[in-house]
């Protein structure tokens, strides 16, 4: 899904129905049909 929307893997977290992924399972995560998936980027400001 990540390679679909064109997003970078590093600094961002990933929740499928409210459970966050770890990194190292994001390859190997099978989204199923009525997912609740969340992506956050994270932003650094000040």
């Amino acid at each position: 899904m990540l390679n679909f929307l064109e997003i970078d893997g590093n600094g961002i977290a990933i929740e499928i129905n409210l459970i966050v992924i770890p990194k190292s399972q994001y390859k190997n995560t099978i989204i199923k049909n009525n997912d609740k998936i969340e992506i956050v980027q994270f932003i650094g400001g000040g």
